[in-house]
Protein backbone atom coordinates (compact mmCIF):
# COMPACT_ATOMS: atom_id res chain seq x y z
CA UNK A 1 0.00 0.00 0.00
CA UNK A 2 1.31 3.37 -0.43
CA UNK A 3 1.62 5.79 1.71
CA UNK A 4 -0.40 9.10 1.43
CA UNK A 5 0.50 12.79 1.53
CA UNK A 6 -1.25 12.92 5.21
CA UNK A 7 1.46 12.03 6.67
CA UNK A 8 3.07 15.24 5.54
CA UNK A 9 6.54 13.58 4.45
CA UNK A 10 8.54 14.30 1.57
CA UNK A 11 8.48 12.14 -1.70
CA UNK A 12 9.95 9.23 -2.28
CA UNK A 13 11.91 9.54 -5.31
CA UNK A 14 11.11 7.05 -7.73
CA UNK A 15 14.29 5.02 -9.12
CA UNK A 16 13.17 5.21 -12.20
CA UNK A 17 12.62 8.96 -12.51
CA UNK A 18 16.20 9.64 -15.06
CA UNK A 19 15.68 6.79 -16.88
CA UNK A 20 11.79 8.62 -17.38
CA UNK A 21 13.57 11.92 -18.44
CA UNK A 22 15.29 10.30 -21.24
CA UNK A 23 11.98 9.30 -23.01
CA UNK A 24 9.90 12.21 -21.70
CA UNK A 25 12.80 14.82 -23.31
CA UNK A 26 12.46 12.82 -26.35
CA UNK A 27 9.22 13.29 -26.79
CA UNK A 28 9.20 16.57 -26.21
CA UNK A 29 12.21 16.98 -28.69
CA UNK A 30 9.63 15.36 -31.46
CA UNK A 31 6.90 18.15 -30.62
CA UNK A 32 8.87 21.21 -30.59
CA UNK A 33 11.37 19.83 -33.94
CA UNK A 34 8.42 19.53 -35.42
CA UNK A 35 7.13 23.34 -34.67
CA UNK A 36 10.44 24.31 -37.42
CA UNK A 37 11.70 20.97 -38.90
CA UNK A 38 8.42 21.56 -41.70
CA UNK A 39 8.95 25.01 -42.15
CA UNK A 40 12.31 24.46 -44.43
CA UNK A 41 10.36 21.66 -46.31
CA UNK A 42 7.30 23.84 -46.93
CA UNK A 43 8.58 24.83 -50.71
CA UNK A 44 9.11 21.72 -51.76
CA UNK A 45 5.73 20.09 -50.08
CA UNK A 46 3.64 23.17 -51.85
CA UNK A 47 5.05 21.88 -55.42
CA UNK A 48 4.46 18.35 -54.94
CA UNK A 49 1.01 18.63 -53.59
CA UNK A 50 0.03 21.74 -55.91
CA UNK A 51 -0.53 24.03 -52.91
CA UNK A 52 -1.41 27.24 -54.02
CA UNK A 53 0.30 30.38 -52.19
CA UNK A 54 -2.66 31.40 -51.00
CA UNK A 55 -3.18 28.29 -48.88
CA UNK A 56 0.23 27.28 -48.01
CA UNK A 57 0.06 29.18 -44.48
CA UNK A 58 -2.43 26.53 -43.66
CA UNK A 59 0.04 23.88 -43.03
CA UNK A 60 1.43 25.83 -40.45
CA UNK A 61 -1.74 27.51 -39.78
CA UNK A 62 -3.72 24.12 -39.26
CA UNK A 63 -0.91 22.72 -36.47
CA UNK A 64 -1.11 26.11 -34.43
CA UNK A 65 -5.04 26.14 -34.26
CA UNK A 66 -5.22 23.04 -32.80
CA UNK A 67 -2.71 22.35 -30.60
CA UNK A 68 -2.96 25.76 -29.20
CA UNK A 69 -6.95 26.13 -29.12
CA UNK A 70 -6.71 22.13 -27.46
CA UNK A 71 -3.72 23.07 -25.04
CA UNK A 72 -6.07 23.56 -21.98
CA UNK A 73 -8.07 20.34 -22.82
CA UNK A 74 -5.04 18.16 -23.49
CA UNK A 75 -3.84 19.49 -19.71
CA UNK A 76 -7.29 18.65 -18.11
CA UNK A 77 -7.04 15.24 -19.83
CA UNK A 78 -3.91 14.59 -18.77
CA UNK A 79 -4.68 14.98 -15.56
CA UNK A 80 -8.13 12.94 -15.46
CA UNK A 81 -6.86 9.77 -16.87
CA UNK A 82 -3.69 9.72 -16.16
CA UNK A 83 -0.39 11.68 -17.29
CA UNK A 84 1.28 8.02 -18.53
CA UNK A 85 -2.11 7.09 -20.57
CA UNK A 86 -1.88 10.64 -21.84
CA UNK A 87 1.64 10.81 -22.81
CA UNK A 88 1.83 7.43 -24.49
CA UNK A 89 -1.71 8.40 -26.39
CA UNK A 90 -0.31 11.43 -27.31
CA UNK A 91 2.66 9.87 -28.90
CA UNK A 92 0.65 7.12 -30.81
CA UNK A 93 -1.79 9.85 -32.11
CA UNK A 94 1.36 12.01 -33.34
CA UNK A 95 3.11 9.38 -34.86
CA UNK A 96 -0.19 8.41 -36.69
CA UNK A 97 -0.79 11.88 -38.05
CA UNK A 98 2.95 12.33 -39.25
CA UNK A 99 2.69 9.25 -41.43
CA UNK A 100 -0.40 10.42 -42.79
CA UNK A 101 1.54 14.06 -43.36
CA UNK A 102 4.81 11.38 -44.62
CA UNK A 103 1.90 9.87 -46.75
CA UNK A 104 0.02 12.66 -48.27
CA UNK A 105 -0.81 12.96 -51.88
CA UNK A 106 -2.96 16.16 -52.04
CA UNK A 107 -3.49 19.45 -50.05
CA UNK A 108 -6.30 18.27 -47.80
CA UNK A 109 -4.53 15.24 -46.77
CA UNK A 110 -1.78 17.09 -45.53
CA UNK A 111 -3.72 19.59 -44.04
CA UNK A 112 -5.65 17.17 -41.76
CA UNK A 113 -2.42 15.57 -40.69
CA UNK A 114 -1.23 18.86 -39.65
CA UNK A 115 -4.42 19.55 -37.44
CA UNK A 116 -4.46 15.96 -36.21
CA UNK A 117 -0.69 16.54 -35.26
CA UNK A 118 -1.39 20.12 -33.19
CA UNK A 119 -4.26 17.90 -31.73
CA UNK A 120 -2.22 14.33 -30.54
CA UNK A 121 0.59 17.53 -29.28
CA UNK A 122 -1.76 19.42 -27.27
CA UNK A 123 -2.21 16.01 -25.31
CA UNK A 124 1.14 14.94 -25.16
CA UNK A 125 3.06 18.36 -24.47
CA UNK A 126 1.20 18.86 -20.89
CA UNK A 127 1.39 15.33 -20.01
CA UNK A 128 5.51 15.47 -20.69
CA UNK A 129 6.06 18.42 -18.27
CA UNK A 130 3.31 17.85 -15.93
CA UNK A 131 5.28 13.93 -15.53
CA UNK A 132 8.52 15.77 -14.32
CA UNK A 133 6.17 17.94 -12.15
CA UNK A 134 5.36 14.80 -10.28
CA UNK A 135 8.65 12.84 -10.42
CA UNK A 136 11.23 14.81 -9.52
CA UNK A 137 10.62 16.44 -6.14
CA UNK A 138 13.88 17.21 -4.48
CA UNK A 139 15.16 20.67 -5.50
CA UNK A 140 18.36 19.94 -6.43
CA UNK A 141 17.00 16.97 -8.97
CA UNK A 142 13.95 19.23 -9.93
CA UNK A 143 16.48 22.02 -11.57
CA UNK A 144 18.65 19.34 -13.32
CA UNK A 145 15.63 18.05 -15.14
CA UNK A 146 13.76 20.95 -16.01
CA UNK A 147 17.55 22.28 -16.86
CA UNK A 148 17.47 19.38 -19.60
CA UNK A 149 13.69 19.97 -20.45
CA UNK A 150 14.45 23.61 -20.83
CA UNK A 151 17.48 23.14 -23.31
CA UNK A 152 15.43 20.82 -25.00
CA UNK A 153 12.20 23.22 -24.82
CA UNK A 154 14.49 26.53 -26.07
CA UNK A 155 17.12 25.07 -28.47
CA UNK A 156 15.16 21.93 -30.27
CA UNK A 157 13.49 24.49 -32.92
CA UNK A 158 16.93 25.35 -34.42
CA UNK A 159 17.75 21.34 -34.13
CA UNK A 160 14.79 21.43 -36.27
CA UNK A 161 16.29 23.72 -38.72
CA UNK A 162 19.06 21.57 -39.11
CA UNK A 163 17.59 18.73 -39.13
CA UNK A 164 14.81 19.80 -41.82
CA UNK A 165 17.68 21.35 -44.22
CA UNK A 166 19.56 17.95 -44.32
CA UNK A 167 16.25 15.61 -44.63
CA UNK A 168 15.19 18.37 -47.50
CA UNK A 169 17.71 19.03 -49.44
CA UNK A 170 19.51 15.24 -49.51
CA UNK A 171 15.98 12.77 -48.97
CA UNK A 172 12.83 14.35 -49.41
CA UNK A 173 10.45 16.31 -48.01
CA UNK A 174 8.70 13.29 -47.15
CA UNK A 175 11.08 12.76 -44.71
CA UNK A 176 10.27 15.42 -42.27
CA UNK A 177 7.17 14.06 -41.28
CA UNK A 178 8.54 10.59 -41.03
CA UNK A 179 11.25 11.27 -38.93
CA UNK A 180 8.61 11.59 -36.32
CA UNK A 181 8.05 7.90 -35.81
CA UNK A 182 11.09 6.29 -34.64
CA UNK A 183 11.08 9.33 -31.90
CA UNK A 184 7.56 8.43 -31.04
CA UNK A 185 8.16 4.26 -30.89
CA UNK A 186 11.09 4.45 -28.83
CA UNK A 187 9.34 7.46 -26.35
CA UNK A 188 6.43 5.52 -25.84
CA UNK A 189 7.89 2.00 -25.76
CA UNK A 190 10.09 4.05 -22.85
CA UNK A 191 7.18 5.34 -20.99
CA UNK A 192 5.52 2.34 -20.73
CA UNK A 193 7.91 0.17 -19.76
CA UNK A 194 10.11 2.92 -17.21
CA UNK A 195 7.40 5.86 -15.85
CA UNK A 196 5.49 4.94 -12.90
CA UNK A 197 3.31 8.29 -11.65
CA UNK A 198 2.48 9.35 -8.48
CA UNK A 199 -0.35 7.55 -6.63
CA UNK A 200 -3.40 9.71 -6.17
CA UNK A 201 -2.41 12.58 -8.52
CA UNK A 202 -5.36 12.23 -10.98
CA UNK A 203 -8.49 14.56 -11.01
CA UNK A 204 -11.70 12.26 -10.76
CA UNK A 205 -13.87 15.64 -10.76
CA UNK A 206 -16.02 15.95 -13.96
CA UNK A 207 -15.08 17.52 -17.55
CA UNK A 208 -15.88 21.21 -17.51
CA UNK A 209 -17.47 21.23 -20.81
CA UNK A 210 -18.75 24.63 -21.47
CA UNK A 211 -15.10 25.56 -20.24
CA UNK A 212 -13.28 22.91 -22.83
CA UNK A 213 -15.33 24.96 -25.51
CA UNK A 214 -15.11 28.31 -24.70
CA UNK A 215 -11.57 28.01 -24.10
CA UNK A 216 -10.98 26.12 -27.45
CA UNK A 217 -13.27 28.13 -29.67
CA UNK A 218 -11.79 31.29 -27.71
CA UNK A 219 -7.67 30.32 -27.82
CA UNK A 220 -8.77 29.55 -31.62
CA UNK A 221 -9.74 32.61 -32.58
CA UNK A 222 -7.01 34.39 -31.13
CA UNK A 223 -4.39 32.32 -32.67
CA UNK A 224 -6.49 32.65 -36.02
CA UNK A 225 -6.15 36.23 -35.97
CA UNK A 226 -2.71 36.54 -35.59
CA UNK A 227 -1.97 34.17 -38.53
CA UNK A 228 -4.67 35.94 -40.58
CA UNK A 229 -3.38 39.85 -39.18
CA UNK A 230 0.09 38.65 -41.25
CA UNK A 231 -1.57 37.81 -44.41
CA UNK A 232 -4.74 40.05 -44.50
CA UNK A 233 -3.39 43.43 -42.53
CA UNK A 234 -4.66 44.52 -39.09
CA UNK A 235 -7.74 46.12 -40.08
CA UNK A 236 -9.23 43.20 -42.07
CA UNK A 237 -12.73 42.65 -41.21
CA UNK A 238 -12.07 38.84 -40.58
CA UNK A 239 -9.15 39.47 -38.28
CA UNK A 240 -11.13 42.37 -36.00
CA UNK A 241 -13.68 39.64 -35.61
CA UNK A 242 -11.71 37.16 -34.86
CA UNK A 243 -10.39 39.49 -31.93
CA UNK A 244 -13.42 40.70 -31.00
CA UNK A 245 -14.48 36.99 -30.88
CA UNK A 246 -11.95 35.91 -29.23
CA UNK A 247 -11.83 38.09 -26.34
CA UNK A 248 -15.81 37.74 -25.60
CA UNK A 249 -14.97 33.74 -25.58
CA UNK A 250 -12.21 33.85 -23.20
CA UNK A 251 -13.84 36.52 -20.91
CA UNK A 252 -16.92 34.39 -20.72
CA UNK A 253 -14.48 31.51 -20.16
CA UNK A 254 -12.88 33.19 -16.99
CA UNK A 255 -16.69 33.92 -15.46
CA UNK A 256 -17.63 29.95 -16.24
CA UNK A 257 -14.23 29.08 -14.55
CA UNK A 258 -14.78 31.40 -11.18
CA UNK A 259 -18.87 29.69 -11.27
CA UNK A 260 -18.54 26.39 -11.84
CA UNK A 261 -17.54 23.55 -9.01
CA UNK A 262 -14.72 21.51 -11.49
CA UNK A 263 -13.64 23.79 -13.42
CA UNK A 264 -11.37 23.40 -17.37
CA UNK A 265 -8.53 25.70 -15.60
CA UNK A 266 -9.14 26.56 -11.87
CA UNK A 267 -8.07 29.97 -11.62
CA UNK A 268 -6.20 29.41 -8.68
CA UNK A 269 -3.30 28.14 -11.40
CA UNK A 270 -3.27 31.44 -13.25
CA UNK A 271 -3.87 34.16 -10.23
CA UNK A 272 -0.66 32.76 -7.94
CA UNK A 273 1.26 35.52 -9.39
CA UNK A 274 4.51 33.27 -9.61
CA UNK A 275 2.92 31.18 -12.03
CA UNK A 276 0.71 34.08 -13.46
CA UNK A 277 4.19 35.94 -13.73
CA UNK A 278 6.17 33.15 -15.52
CA UNK A 279 3.38 32.63 -17.90
CA UNK A 280 3.25 36.21 -18.83
CA UNK A 281 6.94 36.63 -19.51
CA UNK A 282 7.81 33.52 -20.93
CA UNK A 283 4.89 34.13 -23.31
CA UNK A 284 6.56 37.31 -24.08
CA UNK A 285 9.90 36.42 -24.56
CA UNK A 286 8.83 33.58 -27.00
CA UNK A 287 7.39 36.63 -28.99
CA UNK A 288 10.68 38.05 -29.45
CA UNK A 289 12.17 34.59 -30.14
CA UNK A 290 9.86 33.50 -32.92
CA UNK A 291 10.14 36.77 -34.49
CA UNK A 292 13.65 36.22 -35.14
CA UNK A 293 14.14 32.53 -35.83
CA UNK A 294 11.97 33.90 -39.14
CA UNK A 295 13.84 36.91 -39.58
CA UNK A 296 17.44 35.51 -39.24
CA UNK A 297 15.99 32.11 -41.23
CA UNK A 298 15.53 34.45 -44.56
CA UNK A 299 17.93 36.81 -43.76
CA UNK A 300 20.92 34.07 -44.11
CA UNK A 301 18.76 32.10 -46.77
CA UNK A 302 17.47 35.06 -48.95
CA UNK A 303 20.38 38.11 -48.36
CA UNK A 304 23.35 36.30 -47.59
CA UNK A 305 22.62 32.97 -50.01
CA UNK A 306 22.99 30.50 -47.05
CA UNK A 307 21.54 26.54 -48.30
CA UNK A 308 18.74 25.22 -45.82
CA UNK A 309 21.70 23.19 -44.27
CA UNK A 310 23.98 25.89 -44.06
CA UNK A 311 21.39 27.84 -42.55
CA UNK A 312 20.46 25.07 -39.77
CA UNK A 313 24.38 25.23 -38.86
CA UNK A 314 24.48 28.84 -38.85
CA UNK A 315 21.88 28.69 -35.79
CA UNK A 316 24.27 26.06 -33.57
CA UNK A 317 25.74 28.99 -31.43
CA UNK A 318 22.00 29.46 -29.95
CA UNK A 319 21.54 26.38 -29.39
CA UNK A 320 24.71 26.19 -27.92
CA UNK A 321 24.21 28.78 -26.16
CA UNK A 322 20.72 27.40 -24.79
CA UNK A 323 21.87 24.38 -23.60
CA UNK A 324 24.92 25.81 -21.84
CA UNK A 325 22.00 28.48 -19.87
CA UNK A 326 20.11 25.79 -19.25
CA UNK A 327 22.03 23.14 -17.79
CA UNK A 328 25.24 24.52 -16.56
CA UNK A 329 24.10 27.96 -15.51
CA UNK A 330 20.21 27.97 -14.74
CA UNK A 331 20.24 24.60 -12.93
CA UNK A 332 23.80 24.72 -11.10
CA UNK A 333 22.10 28.45 -9.49
CA UNK A 334 18.26 27.39 -9.59
CA UNK A 335 18.80 25.98 -5.65
CA UNK A 336 20.79 28.82 -4.88
CA UNK A 337 19.71 32.29 -5.93
CA UNK A 338 15.47 32.85 -6.28
CA UNK A 339 14.21 31.99 -9.91
CA UNK A 340 13.70 35.96 -10.44
CA UNK A 341 17.36 36.31 -9.99
CA UNK A 342 17.86 33.88 -12.90
CA UNK A 343 14.83 34.83 -15.28
CA UNK A 344 14.67 38.72 -15.04
CA UNK A 345 19.02 38.73 -15.72
CA UNK A 346 18.38 36.13 -18.35
CA UNK A 347 15.73 37.80 -20.57
CA UNK A 348 18.06 41.11 -20.15
CA UNK A 349 21.07 39.03 -21.34
CA UNK A 350 18.72 38.11 -24.16
CA UNK A 351 17.58 41.29 -25.14
CA UNK A 352 21.42 42.32 -25.32
CA UNK A 353 21.94 39.75 -28.14
CA UNK A 354 18.64 40.79 -30.02
CA UNK A 355 20.13 44.54 -29.85
CA UNK A 356 22.87 43.29 -31.43
CA UNK A 357 21.34 42.06 -34.40
CA UNK A 358 19.51 45.58 -34.19
CA UNK A 359 22.51 46.31 -36.65
CA UNK A 360 22.10 44.10 -39.36
CA UNK A 361 23.34 44.63 -42.42
CA UNK A 362 23.41 43.61 -46.26
CA UNK A 363 27.03 42.71 -45.53
CA UNK A 364 27.13 42.15 -41.93
CA UNK A 365 29.99 39.39 -41.10
CA UNK A 366 28.64 36.18 -39.10
CA UNK A 367 31.55 35.65 -36.76
CA UNK A 368 31.88 39.18 -35.95
CA UNK A 369 27.53 40.42 -35.49
CA UNK A 370 25.33 37.13 -35.50
CA UNK A 371 27.55 34.64 -34.21
CA UNK A 372 27.75 36.62 -30.48
CA UNK A 373 24.72 37.86 -30.96
CA UNK A 374 22.88 34.28 -31.05
CA UNK A 375 25.87 33.36 -27.62
CA UNK A 376 24.37 35.83 -25.76
CA UNK A 377 20.46 35.32 -26.92
CA UNK A 378 21.07 31.59 -26.46
CA UNK A 379 22.64 31.95 -22.90
CA UNK A 380 20.08 34.71 -21.91
CA UNK A 381 17.15 32.79 -22.69
CA UNK A 382 18.23 28.94 -21.56
CA UNK A 383 19.07 30.56 -18.16
CA UNK A 384 15.44 31.86 -18.16
CA UNK A 385 14.02 28.99 -19.58
CA UNK A 386 15.16 27.12 -16.72
CA UNK A 387 13.63 28.13 -14.05
CA UNK A 388 10.88 29.49 -15.96
CA UNK A 389 9.64 25.72 -17.04
CA UNK A 390 10.17 24.36 -12.75
CA UNK A 391 8.54 26.90 -11.55
CA UNK A 392 5.23 27.13 -13.96
CA UNK A 393 4.15 23.86 -11.78
CA UNK A 394 5.89 23.93 -8.60
CA UNK A 395 3.87 24.07 -5.88
CA UNK A 396 0.94 23.02 -8.03
CA UNK A 397 -1.33 20.73 -6.41
CA UNK A 398 -0.77 17.16 -8.37
CA UNK A 399 -4.03 17.15 -9.60
CA UNK A 400 -3.97 20.39 -11.47
CA UNK A 401 -0.41 19.54 -12.63
CA UNK A 402 -1.85 18.68 -15.87
CA UNK A 403 -3.59 21.82 -16.69
CA UNK A 404 -0.87 24.01 -15.64
CA UNK A 405 1.83 22.21 -17.80
CA UNK A 406 -0.49 23.03 -20.38
CA UNK A 407 -1.03 26.58 -19.14
CA UNK A 408 3.08 26.70 -20.18
CA UNK A 409 2.73 25.59 -23.52
CA UNK A 410 -0.42 27.55 -24.04
CA UNK A 411 1.83 30.79 -23.22
CA UNK A 412 4.32 29.22 -25.85
CA UNK A 413 2.23 28.40 -28.67
CA UNK A 414 -0.12 31.95 -28.37
CA UNK A 415 3.19 33.71 -28.36
CA UNK A 416 4.78 32.13 -31.11
CA UNK A 417 1.63 32.87 -32.83
CA UNK A 418 1.43 36.26 -32.16
CA UNK A 419 5.29 37.07 -32.71
CA UNK A 420 4.69 35.57 -36.00
CA UNK A 421 2.32 37.98 -37.30
CA UNK A 422 2.86 41.01 -35.34
CA UNK A 423 6.98 41.12 -35.98
CA UNK A 424 6.61 40.27 -39.47
CA UNK A 425 4.06 42.64 -40.15
CA UNK A 426 6.08 45.25 -38.36
CA UNK A 427 9.25 44.04 -40.56
CA UNK A 428 7.01 44.42 -43.78
CA UNK A 429 5.45 47.83 -43.11
CA UNK A 430 9.41 49.10 -42.84
CA UNK A 431 10.32 47.52 -45.87
CA UNK A 432 7.81 48.67 -48.05
CA UNK A 433 8.34 52.68 -46.16
CA UNK A 434 11.95 52.00 -47.53
CA UNK A 435 11.00 50.87 -51.26
CA UNK A 436 9.01 53.68 -51.48
CA UNK A 437 11.77 56.11 -50.36
CA UNK A 438 14.00 54.38 -53.12
CA UNK A 439 11.53 53.94 -55.60
CA UNK A 440 13.92 55.76 -58.38
CA UNK A 441 16.51 53.15 -57.68
CA UNK A 442 13.98 50.11 -57.70
CA UNK A 443 12.69 51.78 -61.08
CA UNK A 444 15.97 51.86 -62.33
CA UNK A 445 16.59 47.99 -62.31
CA UNK A 446 19.66 46.52 -62.84
CA UNK A 447 22.63 45.75 -59.81
CA UNK A 448 21.26 48.67 -57.76
CA UNK A 449 17.53 47.88 -57.68
CA UNK A 450 18.71 44.40 -56.33
CA UNK A 451 20.55 46.19 -53.75
CA UNK A 452 17.50 48.10 -52.59
CA UNK A 453 15.54 45.59 -52.25
CA UNK A 454 17.80 43.69 -50.23
CA UNK A 455 18.71 46.82 -48.55
CA UNK A 456 14.65 47.28 -47.53
CA UNK A 457 14.61 43.65 -46.48
CA UNK A 458 17.47 44.10 -43.89
CA UNK A 459 15.72 47.41 -42.84
CA UNK A 460 12.76 45.74 -42.52
CA UNK A 461 14.41 42.89 -39.65
CA UNK A 462 16.13 45.23 -38.04
CA UNK A 463 13.00 47.75 -37.13
CA UNK A 464 11.03 44.63 -36.34
CA UNK A 465 13.84 43.64 -34.03
CA UNK A 466 13.73 46.78 -31.71
CA UNK A 467 10.44 45.70 -31.01
CA UNK A 468 11.82 42.56 -29.78
CA UNK A 469 14.38 44.21 -27.51
CA UNK A 470 11.39 45.90 -25.80
CA UNK A 471 9.74 42.76 -25.57
CA UNK A 472 12.06 41.16 -24.12
CA UNK A 473 13.43 44.10 -21.82
CA UNK A 474 9.38 44.21 -20.91
CA UNK A 475 9.77 39.98 -19.81
CA UNK A 476 12.98 41.07 -17.56
CA UNK A 477 10.52 43.56 -15.75
CA UNK A 478 7.35 41.35 -15.27
CA UNK A 479 9.80 38.56 -14.04
CA UNK A 480 11.29 40.95 -11.55
CA UNK A 481 8.65 42.42 -10.45
CA UNK A 482 5.82 39.47 -10.07
CA UNK A 483 7.97 36.40 -9.16
CA UNK A 484 8.74 37.05 -5.62
CA UNK A 485 9.16 32.97 -4.89
CA UNK A 486 12.33 32.49 -2.62
CA UNK A 487 15.16 29.80 -3.96
CA UNK A 488 13.85 26.10 -4.00
CA UNK A 489 14.21 24.48 -0.57
CA UNK A 490 15.40 27.45 0.49
CA UNK A 491 12.09 27.66 3.02
CA UNK A 492 11.41 30.98 1.97
CA UNK A 493 7.45 32.00 0.58
CA UNK A 494 7.08 29.14 -2.37
CA UNK A 495 3.61 29.08 -3.46
CA UNK A 496 1.37 26.02 -2.80
CA UNK A 497 -1.62 25.25 -5.45
CA UNK A 498 -4.41 26.56 -3.55
CA UNK A 499 -2.56 29.17 -2.58
CA UNK A 500 -2.07 29.29 0.98
CA UNK A 501 1.93 29.11 0.87
CA UNK A 502 2.76 25.79 2.23
CA UNK A 503 5.65 23.61 1.37
CA UNK A 504 5.13 21.94 -1.92
CA UNK A 505 6.51 18.66 -1.58
CA UNK A 506 3.96 18.52 1.24
CA UNK A 507 1.13 18.37 -1.68
CA UNK A 508 3.09 15.79 -3.85
CA UNK A 509 2.10 11.97 -2.64
CA UNK A 510 4.74 9.30 -2.58
CA UNK A 511 5.29 6.90 -5.54
CA UNK A 512 2.71 3.81 -5.54
CA UNK A 513 4.99 0.39 -4.67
Amino acid sequence: MPKTAATLAPAAADPSRWKALVFIALAQLMVVLDATIVNIALPSAQTDLGISDGNRQWVITAYALAFGGLLLFGGRIADKWGRKNAFIVGLAGFALASALGGAANGEAMMLGARALQGAFGALLAPAALSLLAVMFTDAKERAKAFGIYGAIAGGGGAVGLILGGFLTEYLNWRWTFFVNIPFAIVAAAGAWLVIREPAGGRNRAPLDIPGVVLSTLGLVALVYGFTRAESAGWSDAVTVAMFVGSAVLLAAFVFVESRVKSPLLPLRVLLERNRGGVYLSLGLAVIAMFGLFLFLTYYLQVVKGFSPVKTGFAFLPMIAGMITGSTQIGARLMTRVPPRLLMGPGFLLAATGMLLLTQLEVGSSYPALILPAQLLLGLGMGTAFMPAMSLATHGVNPADAGVASAMVNTSQQVGGAIGTALLNTIAASATTAYLTDHAAAVAAGGPAAKLVQAQAMVEGYSTAIWWAVGILATSAAIALTLITTGRPGAGGPVASGDGSGADAEVKIPVIAH
